[in-house]
């Protein structure tokens, strides 16, 4: 009997949208499939201060009417607690049959995936980076310059962190810089000849997936604030919103809701098996592509493959710190854009190198800092009314490589995962804290006492290479076109087919990378 459809992609988020394009455009048969979950809370449709100070029905955003965001105060992400992005990450561990120990494991069920609540960092792996991965660079420069220019990207800029980023050719200009970062910026032009050599510290503008100017039906950052809580101008990209593209291709279909718990090849065709409402159903393809995300995708391939035995997944160790301009005390609070403003590279070894960006506290609730103070949360309180406004969050990452978390399934089909790092990692960490706070003093800025703390392995939300691409695949890796051994016709396009990790956020290359395998199967099935 021939298959339905020439294509299935399990998950609607970055990587399935990516790979969904070019089989589309060729006039495939495609069939997209997600778990549906989808916003039940609106966000907020004024400037954060604003709703703050006026909005009598605020606490439905901030705390829910289900009280979300108290029933979640172990979370290790404010973004966990945000009432308006509960169905993201609602219903993932139960529905993957997750069990974690030392790990935080995130996923998504919800239309669009991850992206309806990430930090919307950009970044390009540049040649030596990708010397890992079984394809030369030219091949997946098209896919890059493609996806930025799909997505929008802003943050154009000539500074230290062109090369680094790779993609200002392709995008926007920066979105305007809050005052408190353009006092780093503006220190940091006049000062980093003392930076660069004796420390390995270099600063540049944030390359983020956000629009600074309006573009295919979206509109540009209006500086609201409102970032953490999911923007109503759409200026942030998500997945989501490049699914009516799609739709309007008759040649594709999709069908939200359906939670696929079996993928399968006979060596001719593939089928998926899953839940689409109350009925269980079977759907078959010439070829299937998952896009799940890693965790997801990596228990759907180890259960297809009756592999049990554990395998490494890479995650960056992560930090977090707060910087204090004692120069900007008494500042009054303004509105201003809430992602990446500025970001920083960190040499630490001639191997490695760290990474990370600094954002705006204004809105962050209060109690985001006042948890993590070593005071009673009254005083708390009072202290941070006066300093707040003159102080910024920054995060940091090093590469997954450094992670020593293992994933294995057992026999009653459970995805285990087990966390942990490489012995090097406490030290670089306490390298990285010494030349941030010595950098950021000469920026006029105080790191915090205290304030620099390394995050819960997981807590990065950065999983990948767990079935890495490699020239000469064995069980439980793919090739260059993302296929897997031992599975014919099934192709893997998300984190868990990168060769490696790079402390750089990943999301665009895990796109570049799906845009790339999406063409390279379009041409080949056209061509049969």
């Amino acid at each position: 009997m021939l298959p339905e459809f020439d294509v299935i992609i399990v998950g609607s988020g970055p990587a399935g949208v990516s790979a969904a394009f070019p089989l589309v455009q060729a006039g495939l048969k495609v069939l997209m499939v997600d778990g549906g979950k989808e916003a039940s809370v609106a966000p907020p449709s004024h400037p954060f201060l604003t709703e703050r100070f006026y909005n009598t029905e605020q606490w439905k955003w901030i705390v829910g009417e289900s009280f979300h965001a108290l029933r979640k105060m172990d979370a290790v992400s404010p973004k966990l607690r945000v009432p308006t992005h509960s169905y993201v990450f609602d219903d993932f561990i139960n529905s993957n049959h997750i069990e974690t120990n030392n790990f935080v494991a995130v996923g998504s069920l919800a239309k669009g995936g991850l992206s309806n609540a990430w930090g919307c960092g950009v970044s390009r792996l540049s040649a030596k980076e990708l010397a890992e991965f079984p394809f030369p660079e030219s091949d997946i420069e098209r896919s890059y310059e493609a996806v930025t220019r799909r997505i929008g990207v802003s943050g154009a800029s000539d500074d230290d962190l062109s090369d680094y980023f790779g993609v200002d050719a392709w995008s926007q200009a920066p979105i305007q810089m809050d005052l408190l970062h353009q006092r780093l910026f503006d220190q940091y032009s006049s000062n980093r000849s003392e930076l660069i050599s004796p420390l390995g510290f270099r600063l540049g503008r944030s390359r983020v997936a956000v629009l600074s100017h309006d573009y295919a039906g979206r509109k540009a950052c209006d500086l609201s604030g409102n970032c953490l809580w999911g923007c109503h101008r759409h200026s942030l990209y998500s997945s989501a919103d490049e699914l009516p593209s799609l739709m309007k291709h008759k040649n594709f279909h999709f069908r939200s809701g359906f939670v696929v718990d079996r993928v399968a090849s006979d060596g001719e065709y593939v089928s998926a098996e899953g839940q689409y409402g109350t009925d269980g159903i079977r759907i078959t393809a010439k070829k299937m592509i998952l896009a799940a995300g890693t965790l997801a995708t990596t228990r759907l391939a180890l259960l297809a493959l009756k592999h049990d035995s554990p395998i490494q997944l890479q995650s960056c160790p992560t930090a977090a710190f707060l910087l204090w301009l004692p120069k900007m005390l008494g500042m009054p609070r303004e509105n201003s854009f809430g992602l990446g403003q500025l970001s920083f590279t960190l040499k630490l070894t001639d191997e490695v190198s760290a990474f990370g960006s600094t954002f705006s506290t204004v809105g962050i609730p209060v109690a985001e800092f006042v948890r993590h103070l070593p005071l009673r949360k009254r005083y708390g309180i009072d202290l941070l009314r006066y300093l707040l406004s003159s102080c910024l969050v920054g995060n940091m990452f090093l590469p997954g490589i450094l992670s020593t978390t293992k994933v294995s399934l057992n026999v009653d089909g459970e995805f285990k995962i087990n966390g942990g790092c490489s012995e090097d990692v406490p030290s670089l960490m306490t390298d990285a804290a010494i030349r941030l706070r010595k950098s950021y003093w000469r920026l006029g800025a105080l790191l915090l006492p205290m304030s620099f703390t390394t995050g819960r392995h997981g807590g990065d939300i950065h999983y990948s290479s767990t079935l890495p691409m490699r020239l000469k695949p064995v069980l439980g890796e793919t090739d260059a076109q993302g296929e897997l051994a031992g599975l014919v016709g099934i192709h893997v396009v998300d984190g868990a087919c990168l060769s490696t990790l790079s402390e750089k956020s990943h999301t665009l290359t895990i796109m570049a990378n799906a845009d790339r395998i999406g063409r390279v199967l379009a041409t080949k099935m056209k061509g049969n």
